[in-house]
């Protein structure tokens, strides 16, 4: 349950305490080896892929994933330069024998996907295009890459769980009943009309995963984070606001931000490759006292940096939306519709948020609190303006 947040400053970085690295581990046997329990799907030798794994959440999940004591690990990543970041994360010797294995390769080679998911019991797939402005780029980059992976799955036959990391945007949060967003929420049914790439990609992403399930039997579960957040992130989710013009219009207002911090993100996406009797779920992950929107702004400027902003009532940003979406109707789309009312839903329409399906079935919970994640967080931002 989410709980109302204090909008006091925040704690500077705290270190994380020795009974947050070890929480989850394997069950250890008497000649030191760990082994796996009867509620896991995979044990300490099995190979794990992780696709995307040199990237803000895949390199947590990596850290995690080894100090659960799962030490045979398969990193897939697009160019030789990213070996370095997790090669130098095992070379720190706190992993024993464990063995990470860095393999370079494009996820639009089906002959990749073959290799990458040989002997794989369980795949964690993070690996997807953020930067695509185009419908095109978001389908190749999350549906093509996920069918090819899917594929060299049912090739190999040693699935055991196929995670989909998706996100937040997919929802329409539109026509809910409910002021609580959870998993029963409605997707987008035209996610083109949202005018965002990302989304359209996600949508399509989660489809294609749930047909192979029914269609096929692949063992999956998808995950659906909010905005994760963490040091090595210094912008403002635009559930805040968007900076234009040298003004930042703030138009979350009231409205509760679905932050998830990246270490607590990444211990829920393995929970949800680990934990038997889950397939075919879906979960969301957010953070507990999630903080207003209002209060999240208040706590940027304290503890980073002071900046114009400018409040816009929710009213004022709907009509805005509105009428942007008309004109760029009218104007043949010579406009493009980045502002429209399917967009106001989903980012800015008043709306809170559940774990609880997450922590029910996985037995996940925050391990870094929400005033010390934002404390790590904003003395990132700091270092970073710093720079």
């Amino acid at each position: 349950m989410s709980h109302s947040f204090n909008s006091r400053s925040v704690p500077k970085r705290m270190p994380v305490s020795p009974a947050e690295h070890t929480r989850g581990l394997l069950p250890t046997a008497e000649d030191g080896s760990r082994h796996a329990s009867d509620g896991f799907t995979a044990g300490a030798n099995d190979l794990i892929l992780i696709t995307g794994a040199n990237g803000f959440i895949g390199l947590r999940l990596v850290e995690n994933l080894l100090r659960r004591g799962f030490c045979n690990l398969r990193c897939f990543v697009r160019r030789p330069s990213q070996r370095q970041v997790l090669e130098a994360l095992l070379a720190r010797g706190e992993f024993g024998s464990a063995r990470l294995e860095v393999v370079t390769g494009n996820l639009l080679s089906s002959d990749d996907c073959v290799e990458a998911t040989r002997n794989a019991a369980v795949v964690f797939h993070l690996a997807a295009g953020r930067g695509e402005k185009s419908f095109p780029d978001a389908f190749m980059n999350s549906v093509v890459t996920t069918r090819n992976l899917l594929e060299a799955c049912l090739l190999h036959k040693c699935l055991r769980r196929f995670v989909n990391v998706s996100s937040f945007t997919v929802y329409a949060n539109g026509q809910k009943k409910s002021t609580v967003l959870d998993e029963s929420c409605p997707v987008e049914d035209r996610p083109e009309r949202r005018g965002e790439a990302y989304c359209f990609g996600k949508v399509k992403q989660d489809e294609l995963v749930s047909e192979y399930g029914e269609k096929f039997g692949i063992p999956y579960v998808i995950v659906r984070p909010g905005y994760v957040y963490g040091p090595g992130k210094t912008a403002i989710t635009g559930r805040v606001g968007i900076d234009t013009f040298g003004v930042f219009l703030h138009l979350g207002g009231s409205n509760q931000i679905p932050l998830t911090y990246v270490d607590n993100c990444a211990d829920a996406i393995a929970l949800a490759g680990l934990k038997k009797g889950i397939d075919g779920e879906i979960f969301n992950i957010v953070d507990d006292e999630l903080p207003s929107s209002r209060d999240f702004l208040r706590l940027y400027k304290r503890n980073v940096k002071e900046f114009p902003s400018w409040y816009v009532p929710h009213a004022m940003s709907f009509g805005l939306c509105y009428l942007w979406e008309k004109y760029s109707q009218w104007s043949a789309d010579q406009l493009p519709p980045v502002f429209n009312r399917k967009r106001w839903h989903a980012n800015w329409q008043k709306t809170r948020y559940s774990n609880e399906k997450l922590k029910a079935r996985t037995g996940w919970a925050p391990q870094v609190p929400m005033a010390e994640g934002l404390g790590r967080y904003f003395e990132g931002c700091r270092l970073a303006e710093h720079d």
